[in-house]
């Protein structure tokens, strides 16, 4: 008699839990070593890493100490001790180069320290004195965020360092106390405090501005957290008002919730990124001195549409069920102002659209914000420009390469801009001018992206690149190269994994290469083969791409990517191409702007918004 795996081709897993949908959900927090003096509300280094963190000042639980302690991924070691003895001070840093600003000591404190690697040296004063302050960047250039001149009190005030002293700046639309911050001086994030009750709001900073963004799912206070970045951030632990230990990932966008501590704690010490960090110390109804290393699977594999497993823990059998093929297309609104070869940045309700050109060819410069209804025009980008590359989100974003001169003639341009949610400033240019370039970053920052691909002035291949530039917030450098050299494909995915699909070869091309931040490699072709002007959103296991050109058609056709293939699903009431698109992280939601139907043809103003299902439901036989 047949076997059911024989006749159907796959074999049912046996699993003790239901597999995750992301590498993120499969984070796990894990014991490491115990801190030598058990303390709360002590400073931490964000910017460090888990095998290379502080642990500095504190509470030990009625006595204010001066502790710095250094963990090597291990274990911690006593290191010089702050000059001043305070806790529920301001840290941010590195292992080697820190900063500690504010706190209490017998009474609120301006004082602010710098750790060179070896010891603490005192700087220039705070202009306010303030504890329970929050805090992002580096040593040289930090950003002090709100706080407490007593109970209960919350500051909007907030001070720059630039390495020497403290000057005053933006101040939050609210005040703030015990406010958790990651990312750098111009691309900052806020989340979790009192703003004045447990807040789940969350706070992205320009440099100069302060924006709302995704909220947490779970309002808290006196929690931890840890980020480099703006767009990628952990947010742990607090008080809810009862202690929790509820960790949630931020994609750039919103909050997801993933493992929880194993230890509820408030009052702790974070350090390191998204996907290797640190919770040192804090208080459960004691101090404690344990630390818990979180860590995100290095190897991760997508289930599959359809996959069927059993799982042991529950005694079910159960059959994935992802409902990202079963998304659809709907009109949204119209941009102000037609256009085609446009780029774009940003998720489905806070997209930003830039550039492009108009038929008879003339470039322009607008900008335009789109709130999930209709567009706005705001600030012009400094160079006219078409067929140029865009990435980031509606506050901070990139606009690289392209053609000032549109199509007639096409000029490859070097020319690179940074937007800041309300202008846009020329930093460092490209090494290889082009145009027809994708740019990919994820959600994105302006200091973090990957161009690959495009047209470029000189032959071989023609006209086509295969070099690839990495931007580092100030210069680019170039990188492995692409195996097959071509210009305008489709990307999507993050500095570290990303997907670059289809573009112009020698014809239309269905070609796919997966980058893993170090190197490309072949995988699955597209359905379709086409041109997709840079079009696509999602990661690099789970994305998708839309419309394009094939040949003398322009198609609507769209393409989900699961981590190994592809399918084809729903598509685009319009075909189009040379379109905007959303850059964000999620496959579930996003949209395409503008852009043409046919070749020759004039520019459109017609949105399409994608919604899809989440991922990862499960039917349940038991």
């Amino acid at each position: 008699m047949a076997e059911y795996k024989g006749i159907k081709g796959f074999k049912v897993q046996t699993v003790s839990t239901d597999p995750a949908a992301s590498a993120i959900a499969g984070g796990t927090w894990a014991s490491g070593g115990d801190l030598n003096t058990a303390r709360q509300s002590g400073g931490g280094t964000p910017q460090g890493t888990q095998n290379a963190a502080l642990f500095f000042a504190g509470n030990t639980g009625g006595t204010n100490v001066a502790n710095n302690e250094s963990y090597n991924g291990t274990s911690w070691t006593e290191l010089g001790d702050l000059n001043t003895a305070r806790y529920i001070i301001g840290g941010i840093g590195t292992q080697t180069s820190a900063l500690a600003f504010g706190g209490f000591e017998t009474g609120n404190s301006t004082l602010s320290e710098e750790w060179n690697g070896t010891s603490w040296a005192e700087g220039n004063d705070l202009n306010t004195a303030r504890y329970a302050v929050g805090g992002f960047g580096i040593q040289t250039a930090a950003v002090a965020v709100g706080g407490s001149v007593g109970t209960p009190t919350y500051l909007d005030s907030v001070e720059y360092y630039d390495g020497t002293s403290w000057t005053a700046g933006t101040a939050t639309p609210v005040g703030w106390r015990n406010a958790v911050g990651a990312g750098i001086q111009t691309a900052g994030l806020i989340f979790s405090g009192r703003n004045p009750s447990f807040t789940t709001d969350a706070l992205k900073f320009d440099g100069s501005s302060w924006t709302a963004t995704g909220s947490l799912n779970t309002a808290r206070t006196n929690g931890t957290g840890t980020g480099s970045t703006q767009a990628s951030a952990l947010a742990f632990g607090g008080e809810t008002p009862s202690v929790t230990g509820v960790t949630e990932f931020f994609d750039g966008t919103s909050w997801t919730e993933v493992a929880d501590l194993s230890t509820a704690r408030y009052l702790s010490g974070g350090s390191g990124s998204n996907t290797s960090g640190l919770c040192s110390g804090g208080q459960t109804t004691i101090v404690v001195a344990n630390t818990e290393e979180w860590t995100v699977p290095s190897v991760f594999q997508q289930e599959n549409l359809g996959q069927v497993f059993y799982n042991s823990t529950s005694n079910a059998f159960k059959v994935t069920k992802q409902s990202a093929p079963t998304g659809t297309w709907s009109s949204g609104g119209n941009i102000n102002t037609a256009r085609k070869a446009v780029a774009g940045a940003g998720s489905l309700t806070t997209a930003l659209i830039f550039g492009g050109t108009l038929n008879p060819p003339t470039t322009l410069g607008e900008t335009e914000l789109y709130d999930g209804s209709s567009w706005t025009e705001l600030a012009d980008l400094n160079t006219s420009r078409a067929f140029h590359g865009g990435s980031g989100t509606s506050t901070a974003a990139l606009s690289t390469g392209g053609s000032p001169t549109g199509d007639s003639p096409i000029t490859p341009s070097a020319l690179n801009e940074n937007w800041n949610g309300s202008s846009w400033t020329e930093v460092g240019d490209i090494n290889t001018a082009r145009v027809f370039c994708p740019l990919f970053g994820g959600p994105g920052t302006i200091t973090a992206a990957i161009l690959c691909d495009g047209f470029v002035p000189t032959p071989p291949n023609n006209n086509n690149a295969d070099a690839v530039e990495s931007w580092n917030g100030s210069s680019w450098s170039e990188t492995t190269e692409l195996n097959t050299p071509r210009r305008a494909s489709g990307s999507f995915g993050t500095t570290t994994a990303a997907i670059i699909s289809g573009g112009y070869v020698a014809a239309p091309n269905g070609n796919v290469e997966e980058w893993n931040g170090s190197t490309f490699t072949e995988v699955a072709d597209l359905n379709t083969s086409r041109v997709l002007y840079g079009v696509g959103f999602g990661i690099s296991t789970l994305g998708l791409v839309a419309g394009g050109a094939a040949g003398p058609l322009y198609i609507g056709n769209t393409e989900l990517w699961n981590g190994s293939s592809w399918t084809e699903v729903n598509d685009l009431a319009i075909g189009r191409a040379e379109s905007a698109n959303s850059s964000s992280s999620s496959v579930f939601s996003g949209l395409v702007a503008g852009g043409r139907e046919a070749s020759p043809g004039a520019g459109i103003n017609s949105t399409e918004e994608w919604n899809a299902g989440a991922i990862n439901s499960t039917l349940t036989a038991s």
